[in-house]
This record gives C-alpha cells, structure tokens and sequence, in this order.
C-alpha cells in the first residue's frame, strides 16, 4: 500500500520543482539576447591596452567587465565623437573579411543612431566632447536551419530550454564579443572602459534569421545600454 504521507510531501515536492523549471523556461524563452560567461583570461583587451588590468567583474544586469575613472567628471560633457568600429579577431578568425565589415558597418550606423538620440554628434575632439570607440573582438555563427528546428519544433524547443538550464546557452546560437572606451577627446584621459559578450536567447523572434543575426542583435542591445547608461551619467541623474 502506497503511504499517503510520502506521497503528498513528493508530489509537493515535484510540483515545486517543475514550476521552478516552467518558470525558468518562460523566463529564457522570451530573450532575445543574454549575457555570456566570459573568464578574464579570454579578454584581449587589443583596444584597452593599458586599462585592461583594471577592469572589474560586473554584476549580474551588467557588462562582463568594467572600469570607470573616479575622477570623471561626466556631467561636463554633452556631446559625442564616434569612432568607426573596427574588428580585432586575428588571424585566428572564423569569421570572414566580407561579414567582418558588414558587422563593423551594423555597429557604426547602430552607434550614431542611438547615442545620436540622446546626446549631440560631434564631428571633431573639442570640449565637452567625449569620444567612444569600440572594437568587435570575436563574433560566433548562428546554425540557422537546425536553430529554426530547435525553437520552433515543440519536442526540440524542449530540449533547447533544457540545454539552457543545464549549460546556460542554447544550441545552435551565435553570439559576439566587444570592448568599448570612453575617453576625453581633448585630454585623451580614458573616462570609461568595458568587456561584454553576449550570445543568442531563446526567443522566436531568432528563429528566422541570418547567420549573423544573434551578432546583430547583441549589438543592439549594447548600443541601447550605452545610449542608456552615458545619457544619464552627463545628466547627473545616475552615477556609474
């Protein structure tokens, strides 16, 4: 005979434990970007140079890792020069000449068009001026027809949300990775500096996409975040 007691308290237990996992999973599936792990060691820091051992770990809600000067003064600045883009991968690459440029060129018209609705666009170094540059470091392939599968195909998506919960990634997934530097544009004192990497979410909106569409979109959403972020640090409303 079945005791009732142990049954109720596993049953208890087991529906916990699935609406955890359902909760998860819903969660997960309506991202269309997430943050990566990325080790320290795995930062090149070809762009930072002298600012990459200073970089610290970010929280949960931030960049990989980060470094502000403690003695920016941002609520000086009101304008923004923008440097093109470039891509530091070396030669160790897999991603070829042709999408290295049309990635960098994404990113630079991305750049202008959000920093551009928020603060003024500069054409030259001057007061006031801040200067951002940004370098792609590394950008990784989505497989899109067996991506469309696995978000699209009940029994697949299934199983991809389970990847996730258990590697914290998806199959089939690209993704990219950046640094960025804010510097005085007269001065040249660096102001700013970040390491992010971000790979492709479980969202539907990513099944029907190019190769390179979870790079784009992780572009996006640094774009947003730096618009976000240097808007309300040069109008005192927030503090790095």
């Amino acid at each position: 005979m079945i005791n009732p007691v142990i049954t109720k308290r596993h049953l208890k237990s087991f529906a916990t434990m699935t609406t955890a996992v359902l909760g998860a999973l819903l969660l997960t599936a309506c991202t269309v970007t997430q943050k990566a792990p990325l080790e320290q060691s795995d930062v090149r820091c070809g762009l930072l140079a002298n600012e990459c051992h200073k970089l610290q770990a970010g929280g949960k809600d931030q960049v990989n890792y980060r470094y502000f000067n403690p003695s920016a003064q941002w609520t000086q600045y009101d304008k923004v020069l923008i440097e093109p883009v470039t891509f530091w991968g070396g030669e160790s690459t897999t991603v070829p000449t042709a999408d290295q440029q049309a990635l960098t060129n994404y990113f630079s018209q991305q750049l202008r068009e959000q920093l551009g609705k928020k603060l003024k666009l500069a054409d030259q170094p001057g007061p006031g001026v801040l200067k951002v540059t940004v370098a792609m470091t590394d950008a990784e392939a989505a497989t899109p027809v067996l991506r469309s599968v696995s978000m699209l195909v009940p029994q697949a998506h299934l199983l991809s949300n389970l990847k996730y919960l258990a590697t914290g990634t998806f199959p089939f997934v690209g993704g990219a990775q950046a640094e960025v530097k804010i510097i005085d544009s007269v001065s040249g004192a660096v102001l700013a500096a970040a390491v992010d990497k971000r790979i492709g979410g479980g969202s539907a909106v990513n099944s029907f996409q190019w190769q390179w569409g979870d790079a784009e979109h992780a572009i996006d959403q640094w774009c947003e975040m730096l618009t976000e972020r240097m808007a309300s640090w040069t109008a005192g409303t927030a503090k790095p």
